[in-house]
């Protein structure tokens, strides 16, 4: 009797463990101290990190979970005569925490900096930043990749001489409904909105279909509210927030609101955007010398109020990413070195640091996976 008292207080310690771990991935930039994707076992009740495994590959700056968790995809953000960029697919085992490496498929363009699944899961879209392009990619079922089936390039540029010559694909964001795909082009000024087919992967989209920014602002991130009806864009050259109502692929600008301390003069260089899952905030970093994340409340109506600024407390927020509990806001400093672990109230929107981090070099894309 006292022995099964003994199994039972044992399997309910594991379940309640596990209950509030989560694996962390970080993808990386190479560099004296990266050189792949890492794996950290995340405690959601005290914001504690261990490391649990990494894999070697290039350049790996961002990562999508497929919808199962049972596969990631990363880019390999790299660049030779227009074709050097590549998608690789591995095999995540929930019980180790190791990656195994699948395929890699060209992407048909150069350096991409962004890669996202279908909700089905059969189809990865990847972003090349450099050639303005935006590729489909196929799965079969089993996490391996074929050859890019469809490119789309844009055409144009932008007033800014330095940024804005080309066109530079920098997010592609699927909607709610995996109908739409939204393709932020910084170097256009554009948001461009493509009708997505979930049967043949098929993007389809005319010229007129999309939504413009400010010349010269930059598009960057686009990310939804949890309800569907309401979307906002990070836009990096600007500073600023753009929000949105959405219905059946059509975005109708509501409000755009600076991301900088009043007076602030300073080049934003705006990364990252994302809105908490009860859609009552909205974060959004900005890097250059400025280093440091706004707060907002949204409003029913999707309007912004912005609520304050915290401190990176490192350089070049590139990334950041609630930890699934959302006790805790998680930056990947790039340019420090360093993932930075604030505590986030929940009641009020507010960051406060939680004295935590993981040193990594170079972390540019967090992503979760429960542990088992």
């Amino acid at each position: 009797m006292l022995h099964r008292m003994l199994v039972f207080i044992i399997l309910l310690t594991s379940l309640c463990t596990s209950a509030q771990d989560y694996y962390l991935l970080a993808g990386t930039y190479d560099s004296p101290g990266s050189e792949g994707i890492y794996v950290f076992r995340f405690n959601s009740k005290d914001g504690s990190a261990k490391p649990v495994s990494h894999i070697k590959t290039s350049n790996p700056s961002y990562l999508a979970i497929s919808p199962d968790q049972h596969f990631v995809y990363a880019v390999h953000e790299n660049a030779k005569d227009g074709k050097g960029g590549e998608v690789a697919s591995f095999s995540f085992n929930k019980l180790t925490g190791q990656l195994s490496f699948i395929n890699q498929q060209l992407t048909g363009g150069d350096h991409p900096c962004y890669v996202e699944t279908d909700k089905t899961g059969k189809w990865v879209f990847a972003g090349n930043y450099t050639s303005g392009s935006v590729s489909v990619l196929q799965t079969d079922g089993n996490g391996l990749l074929t050859s890019a089936g469809s490119l789309i390039q844009h055409y144009g540029q932008g007033p800014d001489s330095n940024r804005q010559r080309s066109p530079h694909v920098h997010c592609t964001y699927i909607s709610p409904d995996n109908k739409y795909l939204f393709v932020p082009d910084l170097g256009i000024d554009k948001v461009m909105i493509y009708r997505f087919n979930a049967s043949t992967g098929a993007l389809t989209g005319d010229r007129n279909a999309y939504a413009a920014s400010v010349p010269g602002a930059g598009p960057r991130h686009i990310t939804f509210h949890p309800d569907g009806k309401k979307a906002f864009l990070i836009e990096e050259l600007s500073g600023t927030v753009v929000a949105y109502t959405y219905k059946k692929g059509n975005l109708k600008k509501i409000q755009r609101i600076s991301t900088m301390v009043d007076g602030d003069q300073r080049f934003p260089g705006s990364a990252d955007i994302h809105v908490s899952a009860d859609g009552k905030f909205l974060y959004a970093s900005n890097r250059s010398t400025v280093n440091n994340i706004a707060i907002y409340s949204i409003s029913k109506k999707g309007k912004l109020t912005l609520l304050g600024h915290q401190s990176t407390l490192g350089n070049g927020p590139r990334n950041f990413n609630f930890d699934p509990s959302e006790q805790f806001l998680l930056v990947g400093n790039q340019n420090s070195d360093e993932i930075v672990i604030f505590e986030r109230n929940a009641s009020t929107g507010l960051l406060k640091d939680s004295g935590k981090r993981i040193a990594l070099g170079k972390p540019v894309c967090l992503k979760w996976i429960p542990v088992n």
